[in-house]
């Protein structure tokens, strides 16, 4: 017997009428009212595509019910199905209603031949389970029917609202919609670093028959493996982030959403999902099997996911999850401070690394001093383990600390900028013998808008009572030069860096009233409507020069 599409629905609607008139005219067992219920429900179904992967939305408590018919077109008919759970766990079962051949003949000449056949009770039909699963696992049955069945499927979800995707075929011929995995399908992890995880894995079987329809992606995350793709994109989702839903396969830039930032280096496909709950990488190799992930936390455990996706038909297949600890944070190597010496570090503002200095005290008194010479530094010092500074630095900064003989105190530096800081570090217990002059309230230099002429700047600045040396420099600039002169600036550096051509003058200057220790400045011979940037350098007993704010000012164009 084959039975056609055509001739499964006549006999279907008669089976239902035989039904019906056998509740009527003939008492009912519990077994027959049980299939007359089963097959209500097969006809109030949907029909399951065969040979296409279909979407169905759950609601939570309420079942769905799909069925499909298999014809006896050979002697075993082979079928299999692919359901993927992408979020929750669900429930789902196969149903099969199986009727004998002389019935199906029977039924399809006529009502009153249906009518004996029921009352003669000589085409027994069964309905019976043979296939159920519980969880968010993607699972495939593989059956193998030797006559015409019509079966359905049920699906069930008890959290809540979700869905599914489902795949049927009865074609084992035609190659597989989905990708295989090898038959070892685990992550080994080969290598454990600071920042990074090398991971490998065993090649799926598709790529060696399908190089080209076939890539690789790697899943990181922070809270835990993923069963399938379906699954992860739903939890980024949930999560507060939007991914298209072809993100991993087509990867296309113009999908992106603001909160995501896609990276393409060296053949690699990266894409980064930023939300609240953590970060998600989603990494495309193409065939390659071993990858190290770059750009981790030190001492985090991420979990990885690896997805061979068949391009043509947008089908994945999940390997077993991994998990790995980045390592901890090497210790800072520590610089030992001496009494007096004055060390420079640049700090590496990429990194965010901290940079450590030790000194152990041989006075009750001491003080750090911090000049700093680029960018913005952040200062912790710790005496015995405890915390006794914590500042963020500009200009020149001294700590005056007390406590016992051979107390050691620690001090970490770190840029607070993306760029490179640098800052000159000294401690001494030797409080008469200061390293840096005197410094006055304010390092700002000052010009006055109404004495600018045509070829000159009038410029005053902050003295102290104490007798020193002041240095003027000038340097002509170019308007589009002005923020890189500004930011570039070594603040540390002295007059020596300089050209000689840019020095105006040197000049001493106090006064006991620091009310009235303030000076001015008249620099003459400039050029008419031309941009110049002034240096004030201010020495002290060492010649350690302290460099005030550089100071913009254009002359005017016309006098």
């Amino acid at each position: 017997l084959k039975m056609s599409w055509f001739w499964f629905y006549l006999p279907l609607h008669l089976l239902m009428v035989a039904c019906l008139c056998h509740s009527i005219k003939a008492p009912t067992t519990s077994s027959q009212q049980s299939f007359k219920t089963d097959l209500f429900n097969f006809y109030h179904s949907l029909i399951l595509a065969d040979g296409k992967e279909t979407t169905i939305h759950l609601l939570k408590d309420i079942p769905k019910r799909y069925y499909f018919v298999l014809e006896e077109s050979r002697a075993l008919a082979p079928f299999t199905i692919t359901v993927t759970p992408c979020d929750v766990p669900i429930e789902w079962s196969i149903l099969v209603h199986k009727a004998s051949a002389s019935f199906l003949g029977k039924a399809a000449l006529g009502e009153h031949d249906i009518q004996e056949v029921s009352k003669s009770q000589k085409a027994p039909s069964m309905v019976s389970t043979i296939f159920n699963y519980k969880g968010n696992s993607v699972e495939t049955y593989m059956g193998m029917s030797s006559h015409s069945a019509l079966y359905m499927l049920e699906f069930l979800s008890t959290e809540r609202d979700t869905h599914i995707t489902v795949y049927l075929t009865t074609d084992t011929t035609s190659g597989h919609l989905y990708p295989e995995l090898p038959m070892d399908p685990r992550i080994d992890v080969i290598g454990i670093g600071h920042t990074t995880v090398t991971l490998t894995w065993k090649h799926s079987p598709s790529v060696l028959h399908h190089r080209e329809n076939i890539q690789y992606c790697l899943l990181v995350n922070e809270k835990h493996n993923y069963k399938s793709l379906c699954a992860a994109e739903t939890a980024i989702r949930s999560s507060g982030m939007k991914l298209p839903p072809t993100l991993a396969l087509s990867l296309s830039p113009y999908l992106l959403e603001p909160q995501q930032v896609m990276i393409l280096s060296n053949s690699e496909l990266s894409i980064i999902n930023k939300a609240s709950s953590g970060e998600v990488r989603q990494i495309c190799m193409g065939t390659k099997n071993t990858y190290t992930v770059p750009n981790l936390s030190h001492s985090t455990q991420y979990y990885f996911d690896v997805f061979v996706v068949n391009l043509l038909t947008n089908a994945s297949a999940a390997y077993t999850g991994t998990f790995a600890r980045t390592l901890e944070e090497p210790e800072p190597k520590v610089t030992e401070l001496k009494d007096g010496k004055v060390i420079q570090i640049v700090l590496d503002g990429k990194k965010q690394k901290f940079y450590s200095l030790q000194y152990q005290a041989r006075h009750k008194k001491i003080q750090f001093t911090f000049q700093l010479c680029h960018g913005q530094v952040r200062v912790h010092i710790t005496k015995n383990g405890k915390t006794v500074a914590l500042e963020n630095i500009s200009g020149l900064k001294y700590f005056s600390l007390k406590g016992k003989l051979l107390d050691t105190y620690l001090v970490q530096l770190r840029s607070t900028e993306e760029s490179n800081s640098s800052v000159k570090v000294q401690v001494s217990s030797h409080f008469h013998k200061p390293l840096f002059p005197l410094l006055p309230e304010s390092l700002k230099i000052k010009s006055f808008s109404k004495l600018r002429t045509c070829n000159s700047v009038t410029i005053a600045w902050l003295g102290t009572q104490q007798e020193s040396k002041y240095c003027v420099y000038k340097k002509r600039i170019e308007e589009d030069q002005v923020w890189m002169e500004l930011q570039s600036a070594d603040r540390c550096s002295g007059p020596e860096s300089r050209h000689k051509s840019e020095k105006v003058l040197c000049k001493y200057f106090y006064d006991i009233n620091l009310q009235r220790a303030v000076t001015t400045e008249t620099i003459q011979g400039l050029d008419a409507g031309t941009l110049y940037v002034f240096d004030v350098y201010l020495f002290g007993p060492s010649g350690i020069p302290v460099r005030y704010h550089s100071k913009v000012v254009k002359t005017r164009k016309k006098c």
